[in-house]
This record gives C-alpha cells, structure tokens and sequence, in this order.
C-alpha cells in the first residue's frame, strides 16, 4: 500500500536531512521543540503523580481515624433507637462495620496545661470493625473499661501536656453543674491508659478515646450520639451516604469522610488544578516553539513548495505536509514524555533516595515531615489529559505555517532559482 506523498515528505523534514548547515540548524530547532514538550509532559505528569501520593497518604492516614461514615442524631443528641438505626445500617451491602460512639468537645488539663480537646466515646470491642486505629492500638484500647474512667490520648496532645501512661489528667466538661452558688464546671480525674499515633496532625493533638459508657456518664447522655459505618470502597462514601440518608429516617444527619473534611480536600482539588495550568504552559511554549521551526521549514523549502505545485499539488496537499511535520514533532515528544514521566513517576521512591545520599541531603526529614519517603501516585484520568493537551496544543502551533506555506506562489519563489 503506497503511503500519500504528504506524509512522506512530512515525515523527511522532520529528520532534516543534514546537507546544508541551515538544514542542520533546522533540525537542531526541531530537536529542541521535540525536547521541550517531552519534558513539559514528563515534568505534568511527575508533579501530578506525586501530589496525587500525597493526598492517597493523608487520606488513608485521616481515615485511620476518622469513619468512612457517620449517622448522628441533630445537635448532638443521643440517638433515639441505637438498636434500630444499627440494625438499618448494617442491611445496606456497602457496609461491612458500625460501632456506635459518643462525640463530644472538652478541656484536657494537667497542672497548668490546658488543652481543648475532642472527645470520642468508643466501643473497644467494636472500633476495629470502623477504623485502623484499633488494628495496631487492641492491647490499649482494651484498657477502657466501663467505670474505670481511663483515656487514650493521641501523642501531641500527650507530650503538649508531658502525661505519660498511669498519669491522671482532668477532663473539663462544657456544660457545668447549677448549684446555689452558681454553676460549677464538670470535673472527671482520668488515667491516661496509653497513647496512639495515626500520623494525621490534627487528630493527634485533640483527639481523647474513653469507653462511651464512660462518656454518657460525664456529659450524662442516655446513650450514644452517633453510629460509624466502614464501607467496602472509600470512594463510593457518598453514594452510600445518600442511600442510608433515605433509609434510616427520623429526621437523622448522615455523612461521609468527604464533608467531615470538606476544605481541606477543597484546598487539594485546587492547588492541583492550579500546579496542572501552571505546567501546561510549559509545555504550550515548548509547543509553539514549532512554529518558529516550521516558519523556518517554510522559507527553506520555498523552492520545493514551488516545484510541487507545479507538478499538481495542490494547497491543502502542501499544508498536509507541514501539518505532518509539525504533528511528528508532537507526536514523538509527547510519547517521550509519557515515557519519561512515568518511568520517574512508577519509581521514585528508588529515584529520590539515590539523589538525596548523592547530594547529603534529607528533602523529606522525618522530624519535619510525617511522611518521610515521596510518595506518588500516577492516575489515567490525569495522565491521558496531559498526552490529549500536548497533542493539541502541538497541531494548533502548526496551523499557521502551513497555510502560509500553501499560499506561496511558485512563479514568485522559482524566479531567482
């Protein structure tokens, strides 16, 4: 099968012929536009994958802690039929665990210190079945029992106010005591029965554990003021949510991971989408450097340009030409970069080790950071944009140098040859 003319010459400027220096030069402009895009691409795609490990890390260490769903009774009040809504829940295929708990807000205090805190009243017996904090936590989270009156702190929230195990700090409740003399605050002595690092910030230096029997008798509740689902994919929360919302009545507030955790998954979403526009304009300047090349393609070869049409070509077969040219350089610099981005992207954690013992250098430290090796995370609905974006942009640029080149006119070009 012959393969059109347009394509074929397209395909023969691409790798320049080196019989003249200006050819020469050509291709090495070529060369660089071909660079520029697949390192754009691979620069997309190695930034994307690693934010996109960041955000896989901090979401499975938020949800070491915190339910895939909640289902809570309004204004933090117990939950009307625990039994029933617990029943309800567990008929729903996605659920594979519910534990009931107590949710709660209160001052921790040990001499001096004084810290808020949030507490949450747990089922010992049941909290492996809703979250991972339990599977390396058992032997501690055994320690409460009913009637002990003993807590589990998170570890900043323990070394803030310097308590270790068998220490007794005070829990403060916020709604106080009315007596003749006025209203006195709720005072409970608590032992510290161990301490738990999730790895998340924010819970580690507020969260307080205690049995919620424990918690109905301080903040004197009846019985618990919500029920945690674990589900069997994290990402189909808010489906499930939905549908539980639909089922469980009684006017009860049901919600996923996602909206406990709405601004900061709203400040990812847009830091990545911001660092995506940022990098694409990388590579639409390394893609419009083909017009320079073309342009200059296109003053080189007005004399073939010229000899073409006279032997019949006709102007949209001598734009197919350029297009072609322009299309390869696209085409070959964006395969390239799909290489090259996820080569680096699939082994990075080979990559930035090898860089930071070349260098001394630590770009991660463990005293810092709570990740101590880069993650990343390369994802399609990211990657084919990227390929999809550089192909585009790469066609566009090469759309006005063709048609310039279609429009020359061969009396005009072949008269001082």
């Amino acid at each position: 099968m012959q393969i059109p003319y347009e394509l074929a010459l397209g395909w023969r400027y691409t790798r320049a012929g080196r019989a003249t220096r200006r050819d020469g030069f050509i291709s090495f402009i070529s060369g660089v536009s071909m660079l520029g895009i697949a390192l754009g691409v691979a620069a997309l795609i190695i930034v994307l994958s690693v934010m996109n490990g960041f955000q896989r890390e901090v979401r499975d260490r938020m949800l070491s802690v915190v339910s895939h769903i909640e289902i809570l009774a309004p204004q933090g009040a117990p939950l009307p039929d625990v039994a029933t809504t617990l029943a309800e829940a567990r008929r729903n295929p996605h659920v594979t665990g519910a534990a009931p708990f107590v949710s709660a807000q209160a001052l921790l205090s040990r001499g001096q210190d004084m810290r808020g805190a949030l507490v949450r009243g747990i089922d010992p017996a049941l909290e492996s079945s809703v979250t991972d904090l339990a599977a390396g936590n058992e032997k501690t989270l055994k320690l409460l029992v009913p009637g002990e009156f003993r807590v589990v702190l998170g570890g900043e929230l323990a070394r803030a106010l310097g308590v270790r195990t068998g220490d007794t700090v005070t829990l403060i409740a916020p709604a106080g005591q009315v007596t003749p003399a006025g209203v006195v605050p709720r005072l409970k002595q608590m032992t510290v029965a161990g301490t738990f690092d999730s790895g998340h910030y924010e819970y580690d230096a507020a969260l307080v554990l205690l049995h919620h029997e424990d918690a109905q008798r301080i903040f004197r509740l009846e019985g618990p003021t919500g029920i945690r689902l674990k589900i069997t994919d994290v990402h189909q929360a808010r489906a499930v949510a939905a549908e539980l919302a639909g089922s469980v009545g009684g006017g009860l507030v049901v919600r996923d991971w996602t909206q406990q955790n709405r601004t900061w998954f709203a400040a990812v979403q847009l830091e990545k989408r911001m660092m995506f526009i940022i990098l694409t304009l990388i590579v639409a300047v390394a893609a419009f450097n083909l017009v320079s090349t073309l342009v200059m393609t296109v003053t080189d070869k007005r004399a073939d340009i010229a000899i073409l049409r006279t032997l019949g070509a006709s102007p949209r077969s001598i734009m197919g030409v350029f297009v072609v040219q322009g299309a390869m350089v696209g085409v070959i610099g964006t395969l390239a970069g799909l290489l090259l981005g996820l080569v680096i992207a699939f082994h990075i954690d080979v990559i930035v080790p090898a860089i930071e013992q070349a260098l001394n250098a630590s770009f991660l430290p463990k005293d810092i950071y709570l990740i101590s090796k880069m993650p990343s995370d390369p994802q399609g609905s990211d990657i084919v944009p990227i390929a999809v974006i550089s192909l585009v942009l790469a066609f566009v640029a090469t759309l006005y140098p063709s048609w310039r080149a279609s429009r020359v006119n061969p009396a005009e070009a072949l008269r001082y040859e």
